[in-house]
């Protein structure tokens, strides 16, 4: 028998094998993971706003309004820097909704469904993969903070637990901004409708001024605010003081948001 006779070779090609075991939903994740870590790499200048945005939060009310609202620029960066982490961290949650909105408009997600892969593995390895957005966000402040002279009390330790209770509560609240990719028609929509959601919550709250000085209506709204006590909980870690309550009530909101827009979020994806 020929082996190069067209017949033999379809025979060879369909003749059944041990086909390799199916990956399974943590490793599908992972590879999503490590491919969002290949588009920071690809594409560094969707870095730009997670570098630029610190950068310039920190300059500008440290120097412009510090010596106004705490007596001195020094004074006023030990209370703000952890609220400008805070910020930051929280502000790089949206390019979750970002990114996968554009895969979705690039055709990339009819793909994804078309893979023998576990459904929801593309959501949740993209958000695993943007905790290494939060983590380099949370670097650039803290080299920031400290080379114009944030000095935390409560060493590498409380800036080490800071930031992971930022990065846990940013995985959560990316749970949001997903649905809002999934939902949306456009990357700029989303961007813009996050935004408009994100910067009441950052402002009408602890992260620039001390609630206690805002009239009363509004410091109870802003005891309300989730990013109050995720603040509140940084502030206390970075400084040496451990905040239960705030910690609690940071951790409660995060399976929270969680709980209810991860399975809405893998529902819209299903059905899309």
């Amino acid at each position: 028998m020929n082996r190069h006779d067209p017949d033999t070779m379809l025979a060879r090609a369909i003749a059944r094998r041990a086909r390799p075991p199916r990956p399974s939903a943590a490793s599908n994740v992972l590879t999503f993971g490590w491919r969002a870590v290949l588009k920071i790499r690809h594409v560094p200048e969707q870095l730009f706003d997670v570098v630029g945005t610190p950068i310039m939060f920190t300059f500008m009310f440290t120097f412009l309004f510090g010596g106004a609202l705490a007596g001195s620029p020094d004074a006023y960066l030990q209370f703000l820097l952890p609220g400008i982490l805070a910020q930051t961290v929280i502000f790089t949650s949206v390019y979750t909704g970002v990114s996968l909105n554009t895969d979705i408009s690039k055709g990339m997600f009819d793909r994804f469904r078309s893979l023998p892969i576990w459904r929801p593995a593309p959501l949740a390895g993209a958000m695993l993969g943007d905790v290494l957005r939060y983590c380099l966000a949370s670097l650039v402040t803290i080299l920031v903070g400290l080379a114009i002279g944030y000095r935390p009390d409560g060493g590498v330790v409380g800036v080490v637990l800071g930031v992971g209770l930022l990065v846990v509560f940013a995985f959560g609240l990316g749970w949001i901004f997903t649905l809002m990719g999934l939902v949306m028609r456009t990357p700029a929509t989303v961007m813009t409708v996050s935004m408009l959601i994100l910067f009441p919550l950052t402002f009408a709250s602890n992260v620039f001024v001390d609630p206690a000085t805002m009239p009363g209506w509004l410091e109870t709204a802003v005891w309300f605010n989730p990013v109050t006590h995720v603040v509140t909980a940084v502030r206390g870690l970075m400084g040496g003081v451990v905040d239960g309550p705030a910690i609690f009530v940071s951790l409660a909101f995060t399976v929270a948001m969680t709980a209810v827009f991860g399975p809405i979020a893998a529902i819209a994806y299903a059905r899309r």
